[in-house]
């Protein structure tokens, strides 16, 4: 592509930023196939991968032959320069359009290096993002740093209601520690003020197309998410902290809780931009392992806690995972015949959870050592179903592990 008009001087600086893997930008005179010289502002930047490795440049070139001087070759040998100069700006009209500068509200989006690093989206940043969209002074771009930090707040606080939502139902715990009554109520108010700021953020159209309108806004989160995340930002953990509250209906809004858990569905969209690297992989298999194992110990303890006690009867089964386990450790279940009527004592909540998080985490792995066994009709059908759990997951497990190897042999 050079040839005997091209600086050799410029020919060493881009061998030299090639080997060095610089990013810089030249103006070099090339030739095109027919020879016609051409001046173009040449940019190369290297680009690397998940360890830091060159794996490929990016070139980018722009005409700048009509700003330069006009260039004298074979086919204009004797023309004069006011010729020349017509030639040159005649095939290089387009140029000048690709060249005029930016406004002020497009470079203002394009220095958000932030929110490029923040946001779960694709590698590469779509048409809408590298333009400016006119909104209203209230409305949000989804993709300003402001929201794309805050949509990892709201991840964290979505896997946090993932992990204690199904505790505190399944061990019907009553938030009478301040400590954690405050952090679940700051956790509440938090989603409450997402709910508004989603009244107010841009989205992306079937399109592609950026809508700011705020009434298309509204109507579209409406119809989406907008009840999910109402019934997940409701005080249910304010309203069982009362001690009169009749317990159906406390019962009914712990139940409630499960809901936030449907806001894991953002989660999983945003999370699949990092199933191409490898260690974020590994990372998250683990994370869905602990976060399965931890919600099956929480529906394992509670159909040891409802098939305990015989309602008909009022006694103890002692045939229960429960009681067996109460033996085992000298805390057995007594009855209060002259007090509240009712079976009290029994292991502590803590021996309870790390209990029945042991059964579900040696079941899933297939490494069950019989300490604690199904022995009720109802823990035996629940136990098929986790080995049938446990049985996809690792299968998942050696696929990817299978696909991440192969990836290693192929590039190293």
């Amino acid at each position: 592509m050079y040839g005997e008009l091209t600086d050799k001087k410029t020919i060493d600086k881009v061998r030299q930023t090639f080997d060095n893997y610089e990013s810089n930008c030249f103006e070099v005179l090339l030739y095109k196939k027919n020879r016609t010289p051409v001046w173009l502002y040449m940019q190369v930047a290297p680009i690397r991968n998940e360890n830091d490795k060159v794996v490929l440049f990016l070139c980018t070139f722009k005409d700048i032959t009509v700003f330069k001087q006009p260039i004298e070759d074979e086919t204009t040998r004797g023309w004069t320069k006011f010729a020349r100069l017509t030639r040159a700006l005649t095939n290089s009209r387009s140029t000048l359009q690709q060249l005029t500068p930016m406004n002020k509200t497009e470079v203002s989006h394009k220095h958000s290096r932030l929110a490029e690093a923040l946001q779960l989206g694709s590698d590469i940043l779509p048409q809408y993002k590298q333009e400016a969209p006119k909104t209203p002074p209230h409305i949000i771009l989804h993709y300003c740093t402001f929201k794309t930090t805050w949509d990892w707040v709201i991840l964290i606080l979505t896997f946090y209601t993932a992990i204690m939502v199904p505790y505190n139902v399944s061990f019907k715990t009553k938030q009478n520690n301040l400590v954690w009554l405050v952090l679940d109520s700051v956790v509440d108010v938090i989603f409450l003020v997402d709910i508004v700021l989603n009244f107010h953020t841009t989205f992306v159209g079937p399109g592609g197309e950026v809508i700011s309108d705020p009434k298309l806004i509204r109507m579209n989160y409406l119809k989406t998410w907008f009840v999910i995340d109402l019934l997940s930002c409701l005080p249910y953990d304010i309203i069982n902290a009362f001690e009169n509250v009749d317990e159906g209906l406390s019962s009914l809004f712990s139940s409630l809780k499960v809901v936030r858990l449907l806001r894991l569905g953002r989660v999983a969209r945003k999370l699949d931009h990092y199933l191409e690297y490898g260690a974020a992989v590994l990372v998250l298999l683990v994370c869905v392992f602990g976060l399965v194992a931890h919600w099956l110990a929480c529906i394992w303890y509670s159909i040891g806690d409802y098939e305990i006690i015989d309602e008909g009867t009022n006694n103890i089964k002692r045939e229960s995972w429960l009681y067996q386990l109460a033996i085992s450790i000298g805390t057995p279940y007594r009855y209060n015949a002259s007090g509240s009527g009712q079976w009290e004592g029994g292991p502590s909540k803590n021996t309870l959870y790390i209990s029945s998080l042991y059964f579900t985490m040696t079941s899933l792995t297939t490494i069950g050592f019989g300490n604690i066994a199904p022995i009720t009709d109802g823990e035996k059908i629940f136990s098929v179903a986790m080995m049938m759990v446990g049985y996809i997951l690792p299968s998942n497990h050696c696929f990817w592990l299978k696909y991440e190897s192969s990836i290693i042999l192929l590039f190293g």
